[in-house]
């Protein structure tokens, strides 16, 4: 079989990606881990960050000890390539050479498409609907248009101040990465948290290490869409059950290819449309995995201040870890 330009650098030739589900299968776990109808509606559009109490921040603030802090986010990524389709933006506007002399000013431009994959960012309630149905049961097409969201947008949500808890599945299995394509499964969240010392609770953020980006950085990079590593839909019940407030990693958090039939991102769909769980996307995880190996512990004050946009389906973040 030819590969694509677009494959995985050394990617298996098949996919560690199941085991598949039917569409009636995944509606049937739809079901079962949604919360429609938990908040009131005026606090719906918040969805499970409605769990984050001002008692989980001082929680959060008391495992700060060396006060080491540690940004998550890419950098601005202005270069095309097969994980940077539409890339970002940046130009200078103003050289010093357009308003009086004194004193001389600098500016510049930014502009960014960020739901993809070249860019850190969050997305909100309003980002995924599925059978045509936002969080809570609101018709996507009766509150989403080309003016913006009017229900679930990032606006809604504010800054989050969290227990922060990092899944490092290859410090965890002693490889550099998982390979695109593999899926992490329940039992293995499980088995990491007794690895790593930690169990996660209710109104914590789960962010899911998978080295995605150790890899690009020795092999190249490749297109995501077709092949990464990400949750398998069986880790999603176990989450619920926890009750996170927030879910992100160096991924997308979805494995891809999809084990769903006709579905290409059921973990967004589950986690932000069933559970009302806002995702972190495209994180750069490997500084936080070395600070939390040095610190020998895996959770952590989380730090999550997305832009302040009315209507917005998301916003890129830089998130910050602080040990």
């Amino acid at each position: 079989m030819t590969s694509s330009p677009y494959d995985p650098p050394s990617s298996p030739s098949v996919p560690d990606n199941g085991p598949s589900l039917t569409r009636a299968e995944f509606d049937a776990l739809f079901e079962t881990v949604r919360t429609w109808g938990r908040w009131a509606p005026e606090q719906a559009d918040r969805g499970a960050w409605n769990r984050v109490t001002p008692d989980h921040a001082r929680r959060a603030a008391a495992l700060v000890r060396t006060g080491a802090t540690v940004p998550m986010a890419l950098p601005w990524n202005t270069v095309p390539g097969p994980d940077n389709g539409k890339p970002a933006l940046h130009y200078m506007s103003d050289l010093g050479d357009v308003e009086a002399a004194e004193p001389s000013c600098h500016k510049d431009f930014i502009a960014v498409d960020y739901h993809g994959k070249g860019v850190s960012h969050l997305d909100a309630l309003s980002h995924i609907a599925y059978r045509r149905q936002l969080y809570d049961g609101r018709t996507a097409s009766e509150v989403v248009d080309a003016a913006g969201a009017r229900f679930g947008s990032v606006a809604a949500l504010g800054p989050l101040v969290t227990r922060g808890v990092l899944l490092d599945l290859p410090a965890v299995l002693g490889i550099d990465w998982l390979e695109p394509g593999r899926a992490v499964h329940a039992e293995e969240i499980v088995a990491a948290e007794k690895a790593l010392g930690v169990s996660i609770g209710e109104g914590d953020a789960v962010l899911l290490r998978s080295g995605h980006f150790r890899r690009r950085a020795e092999l190249g990079p490749w297109n995501p869409d077709a092949a990464s590593a990400g949750l398998h839909v069986d880790a999603m019940p176990l989450l619920a059950e926890r009750g996170i407030a927030l879910l992100g990693g160096d991924g997308d958090s979805d494995v891809r290819p999809s084990p769903v039939e006709g579905l290409h991102s059921p973990v967004h769909a589950l986690a932000i449309t069933a559970m009302g769980v806002p995702l972190l996307d495209n994180l750069d995880l490997e500084a936080l995995s070395t600070a939390c190996a040095e610190a020998g512990r895996h959770e952590f004050m989380l730090v999550v201040a997305p832009l302040n946009v009315p209507g917005g389906t998301g916003s890129p973040v830089t998130p910050v870890g602080v040990l």
